[in-house]
C-alpha cells in the first residue's frame, strides 16, 4: 500500500483505548479496511486498536465510522467517540457543547468539559441498551458451558459479561478468542471479565472483537453497568476500573439511557505514507 501524497492523521486515546482518527472533512481514505491492518500493526504502522474516521454528518455536527484493528467495521466505540468530541471541538469542525456524533449505533450526543478551550472529559449518552438475546444478537440453541452465566447486552454492538471472582488471574489470550467466535454469536462480541469490589465499584478485562486485548472499551463498560444491575449486583451508578484507567458509568432510570463519562486525549499527529 503506498500514497502518492501522505494521509495526516491524528493519535487520540480514551483511558488507553488508541485509535488512529482521519479527518475526513481534508482528508479521503478509499479503502480504510485495508488502511486500519496496516495503520494498527504495532510494529510495522503507527500502533492503535483501530481507526476512526471523523467524516461529514447531514443528520448530526460530524459522522464516526470505526474500524476495528483486524479491519472489521464495528457499530460504535464509547471511548473513540469521547475522542471524536474533542477532536470535532478541538479542531473546529463543529462549536457545539453538547456535540451530536452520527454513528453505526444511531446519533449520540456527548456533553464536554472544557478547560483553558479544550475538551479534558466528556459525557455520552450512550442511549438504551438491548438485553433480547436475538437482538444482541445471540442465538441462544448455541449456548455451552464457556458462555454459561454470561449476561448479554448490545450497546448497538454486542456484549457478553461475565462476573469473576479474581479478574488478574485470567488467561484472556487464551479465553478470549473462544468467547469472540463462539458459534452462539452470528456477528461475534465482545467479552468482558468482572470483579465485583462494592455495589458502587468493579474492576473489569476486556476481549474486544476484533481487536483482541484492549486497554479500555467504553461501550463494554457500559454493558458491564447494565449487566451488574440485571443480576442484582450493582447500583446503577459505579465506577469501573479497566486496565487503561477508569470509567463511571450511570444506567438511569428516568430515561433508561446509559450515560460513560471519560478523558479524551491527543497524543501527536503526523502524516503516513503507506508501505
Amino acid at each position: 500500500m503506498y500514497y502518492l501524497s501522505a494521509m495526516k492523521f491524528t493519535k487520540m486515546h480514551g483511558i488507553g483505548n488508541d485509535y488512529v482518527y482521519v479527518d475526513c472533512f481534508k482528508e479521503r481514505v478509499d479503502n480504510p479496511a485495508s488502511v486500519s491492518r496496516a495503520i494498527s500493526d504495532r510494529h510495522k504502522g503507527i500502533g492503535s486498536d483501530g481507526l476512526i474516521l471523523i467524516m461529514p454528518s447531514k443528520i448530526a455536527d460530524v459522522r464516526m465510522r470505526m474500524f476495528n484493528a483486524d479491519g472489521s467495521e464495528s457499530e460504535m466505540c464509547g471511548n473513540g467517540v469521547r475522542c471524536v468530541a474533542k477532536y470535532a471541538f478541538d479542531h473546529g469542525l463543529s462549536n457545539s457543547n453538547p456535540i451530536k456524533v452520527e454513528t453505526g449505533r444511531g446519533v449520540l450526543t456527548i456533553a464536554m468539559r472544557i478547560v483553558e478551550g479544550t475538551v479534558r472529559e466528556a459525557t455520552v449518552d450512550m442511549g438504551a441498551p438491548i438485553v433480547a438475546l436475538e437482538q444482541v444478537p445471540v442465538d441462544e440453541s448455541k449456548l455451552t458451558d464457556e458462555v454459561h452465566g454470561a449476561t448479554f447486552v448490545s450497546m448497538g454492538n454486542p456484549h457478553a459479561v461475565m462476573f469473576v471472582d479474581d479478574v488478574a488471574s485470567l488467561d484472556l489470550n487464551l479465553i478470549g478468542p473462544r468467547v469472540e467466535h463462539h458459534p452462539a454469536f452470528p456477528r461475534r462480541i465482545n467479552a468482558h471479565w468482572v470483579q465485583i469490589h462494592s455495589p458502587e465499584e468493579v474492576t473489569m478485562r476486556t476481549w474486544e472483537r476484533g481487536s483482541g486485548i484492549t486497554q479500555a472499551c467504553g461501550t463494554g463498560a457500559a454493558a458491564v453497568c447494565v449487566a451488574g444491575v440485571l443480576t442484582n449486583r450493582t447500583n446503577r451508578k459505579i465506577l469501573a476500573h479497566l486496565p487503561g484507567g477508569d470509567l463511571t458509568l450511570e444506567w438511569r432510570e428516568g430515561d433508561s439511557h446509559v450515560y460513560k463519562t471519560g478523558p479524551a486525549v491527543e497524543v501527536f499527529s503526523g502524516e503516513w505514507f503507506g508501505h
